[in-house]
């Protein structure tokens, strides 16, 4: 998740923005601002940094194992088609047979 000391960090922020009448306030007004934040981001199905570059890292090894695999494929029907040509061609024609 998030890193606890930036909600303590962007609470203080909003705090220190209020005007000087408003400061005896500001450590109530930390906490609930803290307490409001850390549920809001609780509620967003937000990721780690590093949890991303993990899945980046897998999405991209699956990209390049799905290309090599259609290649393989590609191959695999090409010789495919080949052989039956060749079969084709090789096999004569019998009496009576449609072509």
């Amino acid at each position: 998740m998030i890193d606890p000391k930036s909600f303590d960090d962007l609470a203080k922020r909003f705090t220190e923005a209020l005007p000087p009448s408003f400061r005896q306030f500001q450590a109530d007004m930390e906490k609930n601002l803290h307490a409001t934040l850390q549920a809001t981001f609780a509620k967003l199905d937000l990721v780690t940094r590093d949890e991303f570059e993990v899945q980046q890292g897998v999405l991209a090894r699956t990209r390049a194992k799905l290309e090599e695999l259609e290649k393989q494929v590609a191959e695999l029907e090409k010789q495919a088609s080949s052989g039956k040509r060749r079969k084709t061609a090789e096999k004569p024609a019998e009496p009576g047979e449609d072509q």
